[in-house]
């Protein structure tokens, strides 16, 4: 059993619906992890979940994709630009550009939470971990930092331990999966590694719940939250086996 126990109340987390990637919809011009997409959700008043990258210079953007192609005009890897190269880009579909991580903190100004997502750097990871850290340091508003990768959670706990974070989970069957080496398959699918990563909350795919991870989570007084509901029914569902729900596609009752 998980035994880690919140050293602070963390309820936070779970007040307000949380919107992913950002309140969007492309058909209105406002796309996922977008300026529009983030105004739409502090003015409906959700929380607001978002994905960062690390740039080739060390630098922190808001962007879900490895790659820019499927949201940009442009192709190529994130990480192979600088961040400021990377913030002259505009989404496709619409006005906004890539966002820097600063220019999130600054648009949010602690209307809403921020849950941030942080997504794997592979060797750089410690290089993504202090450009998140030091973007935060004067930021004023609520904020959690999650990521798939335990190595980025054992790093923040060491680093940052005053730091809300949490895991972002699934079943762990999706071909992409096959990737990685059997061994972190399988500490990912059982949790093998929380000693280590000490998470203080879990964020689960909707369709896996309920589970194991969230039953270990919820046992250790621990808060979990679903990914990705996309209608009130799902919602309705997700609710049963977690704290608060992360959606997009329709606006929770």
């Amino acid at each position: 059993m998980y035994r880690s126990c919140p050293s602070r109340d963390l309820r936070f987390l779970t007040a307000r619906p949380i919107a992913h990637r950002g309140l969007h919809d492309r058909d209105a011009g406002r796309i996922e992890n977008s300026a529009a997409a983030f105004a739409a959700a502090i003015a409906h008043g959700y929380a607001i979940e978002c994905d960062i990258r690390l740039a080739a210079d060390g630098g922190a953007v808001v962007f879900h994709d490895k790659r820019l192609d499927r949201l940009t005009g442009e192709s190529g890897a994130v990480a192979a630009r600088p961040a400021v190269a990377l913030s002259r880009i505009t989404l496709a579909g619409s006005h906004d550009r890539i966002l820097a991580f600063p220019e999130l903190l600054e648009q949010v100004a602690g209307r809403v939470l921020l849950v941030i997502e942080l997504k794997s750097a592979a060797h750089r990871n410690r290089e993504l971990v202090a450009a998140v850290i030091a973007g935060l340091a004067a930021y004023r508003g609520r904020f959690a930092l999650m990521s798939f990768d335990p190595g980025i959670l054992a790093d923040l706990a060491e680093r940052a331990p005053a730091i809300v974070r949490g895991l972002v989970g699934d079943r762990v069957i999706d071909p992409s999966w096959r990737a990685l080496p059997l061994a972190e398959r399988l500490s990912l699918r059982h949790l093998l590694h929380v000693e280590r990563s000490q998470p203080q909350f879990l964020s689960f795919e909707a369709a896996g719940l309920p589970g194991r991870a969230s039953r270990l989570f919820h046992q250790a007084g621990l808060p979990v939250l679903s990914w990705t509901v996309r209608s009130e029914a799902e919602a309705r569902r997700a609710r049963r086996y977690c704290d608060q729900i992360t959606f997009e596609g329709f606006l929770p009752r």
